[in-house]
């Protein structure tokens, strides 16, 4: 299956949204539901498959592939899960954050042998 890949619009909105939450500014809502979607989308777009699940409560969630990883899931949620909060997600898109330190600072929950997001951040 494959995606489509969100418009370079949608992904500089979402780079400008998490830098100003990366500077301590407020976000609206709205701005921030967006910038989680389509960087989650991108992420999709070039990791496609469905081994491991991405949450972003409560935002949204998508399936992607892992690199190096044949195995597909299809019924119900993947063995692989990585899950985090909409902030931290958007820092690890924009690579203001990185996958390692995220893990060490328990800032991500990581379930399941392929699930990791190392390699494939940053999304923009």
């Amino acid at each position: 299956m494959s995606r489509r890949r969100p418009d370079a619009a949608a992904l500089d909105a979402a780079s400008r949204t998490a830098a100003r939450i990366s500077s301590g500014d407020t976000v609206a809502r709205p701005d921030l539901a967006a910038a989680v979607r389509v960087t989650l989308a991108e992420l999709a777009h070039r990791n496609p498959g469905r081994l491991v699940e991405v949450r972003v409560p409560p935002f949204a969630a998508v399936q992607i592939g892992a690199p190096g990883a044949s195995s597909v899931h299809t019924r119900g949620t993947p063995p692989n899960v990585v899950e985090t909060d909409p902030a931290t997600w958007l820092a690890l898109a924009s690579g203001r954050l990185g996958w390692d330190d995220a893990r060490a600072a328990h800032q991500v929950s990581a379930s399941g042998t392929h699930a990791s997001l190392h390699g494939m951040l940053p999304v923009f």
